[in-house]
């Protein structure tokens, strides 16, 4: 019985963070607009989310205790995304994102960045 409640809790907890964001993405692509998103909460949320993920890649916790946080990281780079292109700096962000992933998965321990 305390298997299965684990169990549930688990995927649970991964079904609500991986929808999460989507109403706040899809107001902002129905009203087009990035009005009313603090940027710099935006980006703090996911600096936070990039810490603790590298935290438990650096020692080695269970996929299941940090699961969650990769979801949410990739539904924060996709509302950032959006308030960068409705802002109009979509060019500028793009390649920021980019070198700034790359960095972050160099720095975890045992990540292949190209499968074996």
């Amino acid at each position: 019985m305390r298997e299965q409640l684990l169990l549930f809790c688990n995927w649970s907890t991964l079904g609500v963070c991986s929808a999460l964001k989507l109403p706040q993405i899809s107001a902002v692509l129905a009203a087009r607009s990035a009005r009313g998103i603090s940027l710099p909460s935006l980006l703090l949320e996911l600096a936070g989310f990039l810490v603790f993920l590298r935290y438990q890649c650096y020692y080695e916790y269970p996929l299941l205790t940090y699961l969650e946080y990769p979801i949410l990281i990739a539904q924060d780079v996709l509302l950032l995304l959006c308030v960068f292109h409705f802002n109009g700096n979509v060019k500028g962000a793009a390649p920021y994102l980019a070198a700034r992933s790359m960095v972050e998965l160099k720095k975890i321990p045992n990540a292949r960045l190209h499968p074996v």
